[in-house]
């Protein structure tokens, strides 16, 4: 007999073009994890997560587009994978809520996505309270055996084996327990601004941007002020941080000395980053460019790959309501 099949999920929130931490930490992992044999991947964008944040109808249908596209133009195969928007599987929000009756207000209340917050109260709202059950309904909806996360996701990989866990307890084994899968070169991608990169700090790099736009993006990666004839410090550069995850071994090693031997500006080096980012992903913005013109097409696959989805989630879900006895 062969190995069994596994299922990988994972998704991104539709709150804009995809950024390069996007991509590196979430969408490139899952895609590669896609092409490998015994595998099935279910990977999604996450409109209903969006809804804690964006309130605009036209704002969450063109990110929702922007989102199908940087996946498709990354290489994403709707053949070979389950690709749906989290939206047209309403059975997720109907399981989110049998979750979060088994899940304790206190423990809920120590998740990130709340607890980031919980100094602001009046910008809280209950859906981004209860945000790790709707994720916990997300991965346990499609039987995920594994799950690739960001550093910063473990805890709701490990809030959905709990909540699982606590159904278990009371009606026997249900759902698939999913292990994370955490990338070990991109656990967390440097924003130009040397925190984690995010849209909220207004610190990412857009593959997919205009020309000119990515130019002013990679030209604001803070760097000190050392003198152009002086060594520099490569290692803890901000800009040889995202250098490194998107250069070759030769041309990192070349950045390095450069660093090392002085006579080189940050300037010149940021030049670099910007001439292998448009060299490195120019089928990629091509294809992207393609998608956001073509978006009735981009809507179709969306389509296709929901009623894949669906069948899947009727099944768990119908598993669920049996123990529930509804």
């Amino acid at each position: 007999m062969g190995e069994k099949l596994k299922r990988i999920l994972t998704g991104v929130q539709s709150t804009g073009v995809p950024h390069l931490g996007n991509i590196l930490g979430a969408i490139i992992p899952a895609i590669e994890f896609s092409k490998k044999e015994n595998i099935k991947s279910y990977l999604f964008i996450a409109d209903f997560h969006s809804l804690t944040q964006i309130k605009n109808s036209e704002e969450l249908k063109k990110n929702t587009l922007y989102t199908a596209a940087a996946w498709l133009a990354c290489g994403l195969n709707p053949d070979k994978t389950v690709f749906y928007k989290q939206s047209d599987i309403p059975q997720v929000s109907e399981l989110a809520w049998y979750l979060s009756c088994f899940f304790p207000f206190k423990r809920l209340s120590l998740a990130h996505s709340f607890k980031d917050k919980q100094d602001r109260l009046d910008d809280v709202n209950a859906g981004l309270f209860n945000y790790p059950m709707l994720m916990a309904a997300d991965i346990l909806m499609y039987d995920a055996d594994v799950v690739p996360v960001g550093k910063d996701n473990l805890q709701h990989l490990e809030i959905t084996r709990n909540v699982a866990n606590r159904f278990h307890n009371v009606f026997g084994n249900t759902f698939t327990l999913p292990v994370g899968h955490l990338q070990d070169d991109t656990k967390l991608i440097t924003g130009t601004d040397g925190a984690k990169m995010s849209k909220s700090k207004n610190n990412i790099i857009d593959i997919f941007a205009d020309e000119k736009v990515l130019k002013k993006q990679i030209m604001s990666i803070k760097t000190d002020s050392t003198a152009i004839e002086d060594s520099k410090d490569w290692k803890n550069c901000n800009l040889f941080k995202i250098y490194r995850l998107l250069a070759k071994k030769d041309e990192i090693e070349s950045m390095k000395k450069n660093y090392e031997l002085g006579g080189y500006g940050y300037g010149q080096a940021k030049k670099e980053l910007l001439n292998l980012i448009l060299k490195k992903y120019e089928l990629e913005r091509g294809r992207f460019q393609h998608y956001i013109a073509n978006a009735d097409k981009v809507e179709k696959i969306l389509k296709d790959g929901a009623k894949k989805a669906n069948v899947t989630a009727d099944k768990v879900l119908n598993r669920v309501r049996k123990k529930l006895g509804y």
